[in-house]
């Protein structure tokens, strides 16, 4: 669903400048600066409405968020909401995921959390999909060992897909659930889960852990053979 444009997004996000890094690349290997006594550094791709920053934040006010969003007119409403929360500890940029390895060092992002990512159905835009392998090899450049991935998904088909793909590329799998909800509400909602959770969707979650890996090799292209030179003139 496209997000309706905010009146007046210009002036809004002036006042919550605050909370934006203009320049998330220039921060690379400096974000703790931001925040110096926290514990842990975990980011938040496509943070929406910023109900689950901003809930998560405010619980743990020890830790470091970044959120990342594409949509200034979802942003703007996170910022607002840390804002008038008078969190500290929560920051927001502008940026895609697979930049995530130029504008964080190794090992400086001790969580991601992927929630309610699009699911790019359809074989041909699997690639573009959060969890696809080409985005779990960007996770760990900046994951150190024993760092997490958690993701949460409406998706069935996505989910699957992903349970599968997160081994393949050196990530084991705990506290997997088709139901996350069934015994009442676990943890923090986005606002687009509280939404489906309502209508009686089932949540899907999983957490993923950094574990040693050798990516495979691939496998050497058979060179060509010479032109033949030696034709009758």
């Amino acid at each position: 669903m496209r997000m309706r444009k905010k009146k007046n997004l210009i002036p809004r996000m002036e006042r919550c400048d605050a909370y934006l890094v203009h320049d998330p690349y220039e921060m690379r290997g400096k974000w703790r600066t931001l925040f110096p006594e926290a514990r842990e550094l975990r980011v938040e791709l496509g943070c929406g409405k910023g109900r689950f920053t901003a809930e998560t934040a405010a619980a743990e006010p020890d830790v470091l968020f970044i959120a990342v969003e594409k949509v200034p007119d979802a942003m703007v409403v996170a910022m607002e909401r840390c804002a008038r929360a008078e969190l500290k500890n929560v920051f927001f940029c502008d940026a895609d995921a697979d930049q995530l390895p130029a504008f964080f060092a190794p090992d400086e992002v001790d969580r991601i959390y992927v929630n309610f990512c699009d699911p790019w159905p359809g074989n041909r835009h699997a690639k573009r999909r959060l969890t696809h392998g080409n985005f779990l090899t960007l996770y760990r450049q900046v994951l150190p060992l024993g760092g997490q991935v958690h993701f949460k998904t409406d998706n069935q088909p996505l989910f699957e897909f992903s349970v599968e793909e997160f081994p393949r590329f050196g990530f084991a799998l705990s506290e997997l659930t088709r139901d996350l909800h069934a015994n009442g509400v676990q943890g923090v909602m986005t606002d687009y889960e509280a939404k489906f959770h309502e209508l009686g969707q089932p949540i899907n979650r999983v957490v993923a852990t950094v574990e040693p890996w050798t990516p495979p090799e691939e496998p050497e292209e058979d060179e060509e053979a010479p032109a033949d030179e030696t034709a009758e003139a």
